[in-house]
Parts: structure tokens; C-alpha cells; sequence
């Protein structure tokens, strides 16, 4: 009997929930409203395989522009793992992405699989997962987001990510069930975050800062606007050692690890001053 051919496609907005749905299985823990955020990075940058018709395998090729893309959401179906169809829509995304520096947040274990196509790896990121709730910090500095100009947000994020995104930036910073502050220093803004309700619990992200203190003052903030019964996770960059400090000063525990890999050299960004990850699907 013939195998049935792979076909590949780009996702619809509708089907990047499949991508969604299957990374929940994954244990992932997806944001409530990721796959209508992530679609407005690039419509384009979502491909899913099908066998007749079944979904099978899924990944997503977000391309900022003609240098820069992220890599995420590949998954296989578990009883389709092993028959060459992950390596097909893996070699489909990274034509899309040709000539693109490629970033992706793969789990340890591939790490050696990822590095066959190209990928070196820059850092780790550690999943830090704690308890909401706690005290509001009494600062007449903390703002909400939404009250600045889109431009302002927009300008202070540049540093944070090789691309503009401003598409992208819109919807994450507004979604629902989501809370985003910034924090000004001298009447500018200094640092900003976005907590959003998950499968299970919040996750913060991302958090961003220009010094240690006012990235806590945000986070105790963002913290203290979930309850005390749920549960909150801190993706950081493990080369900044203030935010290691920050997420274990508040006994948050390490629950998952990724490794940040590039195809091309990493790109320059401030990670000192980055202390929560907006997304370990599309950066």
C-alpha cells in the first residue's frame, strides 16, 4: 500500500488553534488569546501538514522581515513521529525563511537536531513558575500601558527585538484577559510588562526594564494584579543574573528549560535589561 503524501499548507487564522490546542498537549501552557496574537505577526508564517484529512504536523516560520524570523509550534502528532513527515514541514518552513537569521526557543533535548540544520545556541531561557498575589507597590510611576501613545511603546521596544513588529506589539499589549503596565523614570518610560491568563495560571511576558529595581517594582505590580491562588511563570533569560535573582527572591521554582539558538550570529539586544521573555514561540 502507497504512503500517503504529506500536503503543506499555510494555515488558515483558524487553523493556528490546531498549532495552539497541540502545543497544549505539549505541556506548553499557551495564552489564552496566543493564536490570534501570533497570526498578527505574519499571516503567512504558519504552515500545517495534512495526510488526507488529518492535521498532522505543524510549524510555525513567523518572518519579521527580509532578516530576521522565529521559529516555533513544531510539532508532530505523536502517532505519525519517527516517518519523516516533522522533516518535510521543517525543511518547507525554513525555504519560507531563506536567507533569514532564524531564532528559535527549542526544547534540551533537540537541541543536537537543530544544530544539524544550522542552529547555534546563544543562552538558555528558564520557565519560573511561582504564586500570583502580594502587595501593589505604592508607585506613582507604575502606569497603565494604554495610557501613552502607541509610538512611545513602540520606540522603547526597538532595542528589545532584531525587527519591528508593530502589528504584533498592538495586539499583545491590548488583549484580553491580560494586564499591561509600564513604569516611567523622569517622565519617560523605562520599562514595561504584560501579564496574560493562560491554560494554567499567568505568564508574564514580556518583562522589560532599564534597571533591576524598576523591573521588580513592575513585576510586584503585574504579581500583585492575579490571585494569590494562582500560579504565575517568568520566562528568563538565564545570562541575566538580576533576573535569575529576581524570579528566586519571590521562591519562584524552575519548571521547563529552552535553548535561544540562531542560524546567524545573535543579534544585539540588551539582555541585562530583559527579564521576562515575550514568547517562546515567536520571540
Amino acid at each position: 500500500m502507497q504512503e500517503q503524501r504529506l500536503t503543506i499548507k499555510v494555515m488558515s487564522k483558524e487553523e493556528v488553534n490546531i498549532a495552539v490546542e497541540w502545543a497544549a498537549l505539549e505541556g506548553w501552557n499557551p495564552g489564552l488569546n496566543d493564536a490570534h496574537n501570533y497570526y498578527q505577526a505574519d499571516p503567512h508564517g504558519f504552515l500545517i501538514g495534512y495526510l488526507g484529512d488529518e492535521a498532522i504536523a505543524t510549524i510555525s516560520v513567523v518572518k519579521y522581515d527580509n532578516d530576521f524570523a522565529f521559529l516555533g509550534f513544531y510539532i508532530v502528532k505523536p502517532e505519525y513521529r519517527g516517518k519523516g513527515y516533522g522533516m518535510k514541514i521543517w525543511q518547507a518552513g525554513l525555504n519560507y525563511l531563506k536567507n533569514c537569521n532564524i531564532a528559535l526557543d527549542g526544547v534540551l533535548e533537540q537541541q543536537d537536531n537543530y544544530k544539524k540544520s544550522g542552529f547555534k545556541l546563544a543562552y538558555s531561557n528558564i520557565r519560573f513558575a511561582g504564586a500570583g498575589g502580594g502587595q501593589l507597590p505604592n508607585n506613582d510611576d507604575i502606569i497603565e500601558l494604554a495610557s501613552l501613545p502607541f509610538s512611545a511603546i513602540s520606540d522603547y521596544e526597538k532595542p528589545f527585538f532584531p525587527a519591528v513588529r508593530a502589528d504584533f506589539l498592538r495586539s499583545w499589549i491590548s488583549q484580553p484577559n491580560s494586564q499591561a503596565l509600564g513604569i516611567l523614570d523622569k517622565g519617560k518610560l523605562a520599562g514595561y510588562g504584560v501579564i496574560r491568563a493562560c491554560r494554567e495560571g499567568f505568564k508574564i511576558g514580556p518583562l522589560y526594564a532599564n534597571t533591576p529595581q524598576l523591573a521588580e517594582s513592575l513585576f510586584l505590580a503585574l504579581k500583585a494584579s492575579v490571585p494569590t491562588d494562582e500560579t504565575i511563570y517568568l520566562d528568563v533569560p538565564n545570562i541575566n543574573q538580576a533576573a535569575m535573582a529576581l524570579a528566586q527572591r519571590y521562591n519562584m521554582q524552575p519548571s521547563f528549560e529552552t535553548a535561544r539558538m540562531y542560524t546567524q550570529p545573535s543579534p544585539t539586544t540588551p539582555l541585562s535589561k530583559v527579564f521576562g521573555v515575550t514568547s517562546f514561540e515567536i520571540g
